[in-house]
């Protein structure tokens, strides 16, 4: 049975270690560690099975496990993810906008290759990625339109400059148009979905993102439309918000703990 220690024990966190306990993946939670202590505790304490909390982030992946889950942040990824590979350990992560910093993806891929582990991304809140990487080398152009709620997008860096007041609006309004890594950089809790796209299409510089609050949504929805010589798709995914972080589409939970129970079972995979 696999053994994992997962990093960050809020939304996707929870949900993930409660499939681990409830057996739906086969698998041992041995270790956890978020940056809140309170965050910790109050996770051990949902389960069953209780995982030992780690005194800091680093010590995840020293213990006897075979993967590390992120599920923290895109800094979490920046700092502990090249110490996973080095300590001979597979990785999934959650906070993919992390990896739109080429320094950081270059020097990840190439540990993967030097300690032979490998980096496992969960497609997240979209659908669709199996076909986009089948024609990622005929692609000219990708686009994902995201429309959400205001309270799913309060908190982002943009506003931290923005005169836009999410309180304001009474209508759906445009509130971001840029590229894929601009828009990683300025909604890092929000958008990892166009970090996805881009990594599967091509680019963050190329893939166009736009950003759409609507005060009368209930759903996260992201709309993909992907051109070039193979012809065009269009994908439209409407999400209903996590419970306890509308900022989480239920989707990206979902797909998270099918990444990790397919990784941790033996059975015939479908897709590629």
């Amino acid at each position: 049975m696999k053994r994992i220690s997962l990093l960050g024990c809020g939304a996707i966190g929870t949900q993930l270690a409660l499939a681990i306990d409830c057996g739906k993946i086969p698998a041992t939670l041995t270790h956890v560690y978020d940056g809140s202590k309170e965050a910790s505790l109050s996770l051990v304490e949902k389960l069953k099975n209780k995982p030992i909390i780690a005194e800091n982030s680093h010590l995840l992946s020293s213990y006897p496990v075979d993967i590390v889950v992120e599920a923290a942040s895109q800094e979490a990824v920046k700092d502990v993810a090249l110490s996973v590979l080095q300590n001979k350990r597979d990785l999934m992560i959650m906070s993919v906008g992390a990896l739109l910093d080429e320094s950081i993806y270059d020097v990840l891929s190439e540990a993967c290759k030097d300690f032979k582990k490998t980096i496992y991304l969960p497609s997240g809140a979209i659908g669709g990625l199996d076909a986009i990487k089948s024609v990622k080398d005929e692609i000219e152009s990708l686009s994902i339109t995201t429309t959400k709620h205001p309270r799913s997008l309060k908190g982002a860096k943009f506003f931290e400059t923005s005169k836009i007041n999410l309180d304001s609006l009474d209508c759906a309004t445009t509130i971001f148009e840029g590229s894929a890594r601009e828009a990683v950089s300025l909604f890092p809790a929000n958008i990892n979905v166009a970090a996805l796209l881009s990594l599967c299409g091509i680019g963050s510089e190329k893939t166009v993102v736009t950003i759409v609050a609507d005060p009368a949504t209930n759903k996260n929805t992201h709309h993909i439309e992907v051109g070039g010589k193979f012809g065009k798709m269009t994908f439209t995914i409407e999400n209903i918000p996590d419970p306890s972080n509308p900022k989480t589409s239920r989707l990206a939970i979902l797909s998270a703990i099918e990444t990790l129970r397919k990784y941790c079972s033996n059975e015939i995979h479908i897709g590629t």
